[in-house]
């Protein structure tokens, strides 16, 4: 194994950003240029960024394109953050590009190495890497690696398995979500599901394949949503049509570490489907969460998400939305209907310190109610793709513990890749 200095080994690429106040620099710009929150994710490639910068704005500042597997990390502010760049972008000030040498380093070991330097460093000082990275911070990082690049790609290889896994489940839940979102417009919105006309132009079981709405099926006014929506359906209070149960107070004096208590949710952890602590509190099992319960945070950014465990309970000024056995409505759905509501109120409230979602606005919101038939069953279709979103998410968890536990090892070269 061979031990330098980072600095010894790469080559540092500083970023920058170009004069806000000139237009031609970043309107209609289509060359991404990265800040942490682009990559702040545990994700070992970004390949977007919420801002693009123009050719014109690349040429007249200081900021540099990185290459296909160039490493990106954080400098100011969240410190620490890595990613390898998936296709080639520019980067702020506030982050350094990281290039192995070649023929020193494999640049994919690298990124790994460096994986494994920030972990022990957030160890070591409870969760925080530096104040900031600078220039002379890759000069005080010694970094032990084979001198074989054979050996460095084998390592890399192993690891690169695990993470092409993740990155793969992740695509198929981006095209699962899409057809989610995209068979809820056309049937909840253009209203045209799968139907079979007769004489009446009413719904019937048999033949299928025309969609309702166009090929003449029935509408109907309805006062709640000020809008036609199609005969047999119902809008119904949120609170009639699905379970609703918020959260309970637990007593934060009785939170533990201890993975043997009862895991609790509070609202940081329903965006990410995390467990951050433990209770020894008894606590009702209404207030227990089910694998797929739709979950909203009351306070603050009024995450939604699904969650994707069982056994865990919900904490206070958070709230579980689960369908009825015998409801038509599924989770997703619901999903689809409560979010552009709740994001608008979000909206409404950002400018105050924190926001609240209150029982008054949850009760304001309704679902509408469609006529199930046999050849339409919307439940039955948006509760299959959940589950296979939530089922890629486990197997990815799983994945990203194996890569975790593994990597240290693989570092210090306890276990070896033959």
């Amino acid at each position: 194994m061979s031990k330098k200095r980072l600095s010894d080994i790469i080559d540092i690429i500083s970023g920058g950003t170009p004069k806000t106040s000139v237009t031609e620099y970043w309107e209609d710009g289509d060359i991404g240029w990265l800040s942490v929150t682009d990559f702040n994710n545990d994700l070992r490639y970004v390949y977007d960024s919420e801002k693009k910068i123009t050719k014109e704005g690349l040429k007249s500042s200081n900021t540099k394109l990185l290459n296909k597997g160039d490493i990106i990390i954080s400098a100011r502010g969240t410190v620490g953050a890595l990613a390898q760049i998936g296709n080639p972008m520019c980067f702020n000030q506030s982050c350094f590009g990281i290039r192995g040498k070649k023929g020193i380093i494999d640049t994919d070991f690298l990124y790994y190495c460096l994986k494994n330097y920030v972990s022990n460093i957030q160890k070591r000082s409870q969760g925080s890497v530096f104040d900031t990275i600078n220039l002379s911070s890759f000069d005080l990082m010694e970094i032990e690696y084979p001198a074989s690049i054979t050996t460095q790609q084998k390592i890399a290889s192993v690891l690169s398995s695990l993470d092409t896994k993740i990155e793969l489940n992740n695509r198929i839940n981006a095209e699962l979500e899409a057809m989610a979102k995209t068979l809820y417009d056309y049937w909840f919105v253009q209203f045209d599901f799968p139907y079979s006309p007769t004489s009446e132009g009413c719904l019937q079981d048999g033949v299928v394949g025309k969609p309702y709405k166009s090929s003449g099926g029935k509408m109907v006014w309805n006062d709640e949503l000020k809008r036609e929506i199609p005969e047999g359906w119902v809008v119904k209070s949120l609170f009639n049509e699905m379970d609703v149960q918020y959260g309970f107070p637990f007593d934060t004096s009785k939170f533990t570490d201890t993975v043997t208590d009862k895991p609790v949710i509070r609202i940081r952890d329903i965006l990410e489907n995390t467990i951050s602590t433990y209770s020894t509190e008894e606590v009702n099992v209404k207030y227990r969460l089910n694998r797929k319960d739709l979950l909203i945070g009351m306070d603050g950014n009024f995450h939604l998400n699904f969650w994707d465990k069982d056994g865990a309970y919900l904490n206070q000024r958070s709230v579980r939305i689960r369908s009825k056995e015998k409801s038509s409505v599924s989770n997703y759905q619901a999903y689809f209907e409560l979010a552009p509501h709740i994001k608008a109120r979000e909206k409404n409230v950002s400018r105050t310190t924190v926001g609240h979602l209150s029982d008054k606005d949850l009760k304001r919101l309704f679902v509408i109610s469609p006529l199930v038939t046999k050849y339409f069953n919307p439940k039955q279709t948006f509760d299959n793709l959940l589950e296979k979103i939530i089922s890629n998410r486990l197997e990815n968890q799983k994945l990203s513990e194996l890569r975790d536990w593994l990597l240290p090892m693989l570092m210090n070269g306890q276990v070896r890749v033959k």
